[in-house]
């Protein structure tokens, strides 16, 4: 080859993916602005699961898009997710007062262990259990992405709890609200209760809005006090990780005690905390997270299969639909409780 000839560039294997990632969150986007109470994230994970049951997909899905849909499930999410500290202070949470702090993080502890029990009751395979309490206990879906960094499961163990929480988080926007009178909640209660027992950050905004600022504004950081379970719940995991490989194959790769995608999320609230950012700065960091996190969702969307999950997976629906009343249930025990 001649020295004056151009050197040719390889293709980047992830980039197709990823670009389709990026416009797959335009979509969802345009989806939220049409309808404002979609949530943008929900919007971007069922606009994956449509998407993955079209035939005509399937071959790009698994063959030219397949490495950018998974760096997208993969590696943006865990940008996402640091990027989601930088929501948190840890100022705000401690305005809820003790008894408000100590009953959310009660019921993120006994929704989880409890949907952890359901899943392994009812004999779901691999890391599914440990996925849908993640999931259904913290923060929907980007939960479940932060906690698969951990244990590295199928694509299907982890797309199945996605199409979950998203599922029985959409009905939450609908059902919720319906019983917030009969309850006898007033609107910052209400917030409290849809803060503490619905999954999704989205999918809490667009239920608790409906009662107002004040409700919003409760739900909010009462859901972002959850947000910040994640960090020792997957540092937990983690931790189980390493020993299960010890006690198992020593030469395989152990994880991390803490990830570190999670010491990026402890150290973005902290930094959120402590130091006065300009506004400029957390509304950019706030879209990129948006961004990050919508293309992740679409990418675990796209793995859903819906034939599979309606052909074998009834216990994982039953699964889920229990854990959403579990949670729904502590959550309002917690209001009442700290209404005294």
């Amino acid at each position: 080859m001649s020295a004056f000839s151009p050197s040719v560039r390889r293709p980047v294997p992830w980039l197709p993916g990823v670009l389709v990632c990026a416009l797959a969150a335009a979509a969802a986007w345009a989806v939220h602005w049409l309808a404002p109470a979609v949530p943008l994230l929900t919007a971007a994970v069922v606009l994956g699961i449509v998407v993955g049951q079209l035939p005509g997909a399937r071959p790009a899905l698994t063959g030219t898009l397949a490495p950018g849909l998974s760096l997208s499930a993969k590696r943006l999410m865990r940008i996402g997710v640091v990027l989601l500290g930088l929501k948190l202070s840890l100022g705000d949470i401690a305005g809820l007062g003790w008894a408000a702090i100590l009953s959310t993080v009660a019921v993120v502890v006994l929704s989880f262990v409890g949907t952890f029990g359901i899943g392994r009751l009812l004999r779901l395979p691999g890391h599914q259990p440990l996925l849908i309490a993640t999931g259904f206990s913290i923060c929907g879906a980007s939960a479940i992405g932060a906690m698969s960094g951990v244990v590295k499961p199928k694509d299907e163990e982890a797309a199945t709890p996605v199409a979950l929480v998203t599922l029985c988080g959409t009905l939450a926007i609908f059902v919720l609200p319906l019983l917030w009178h009969p309850l006898g909640l007033d609107a910052v209660q209400f917030g409290h209760w849809v803060g503490a027992g619905v999954h999704d950050v989205g999918q809490v905004v667009a239920t608790a809005q409906l009662a107002g600022a004040a409700a919003l504004s409760v739900a909010v950081v009462v859901k972002l006090t959850r947000v910040l379970m994640l960090a020792p719940m997957v540092a937990i995991a983690s931790v189980v990780e390493r020993r299960r490989h010890v006690e198992g194959d020593a030469a395989v790769k152990r994880p991390p005690i803490v990830p570190l995608f999670v010491a990026g999320f402890l150290l973005a609230v902290l930094l959120r905390t402590f130091v006065p950012l300009p506004a400029a700065v957390t509304d950019g960091a706030d879209t990129l997270q948006t961004v990050l996190l919508a293309m992740a969702l679409f990418g675990l969307g796209t793995a859903v299969r819906l034939r599979s999950l309606v052909g074998t997976g009834w216990r994982a629906l039953v699964a889920g639909l229990a854990s959403w009343a579990l949670i729904a249930a502590l959550a309002l025990g917690a209001v009442w409780l700290t209404a005294r």
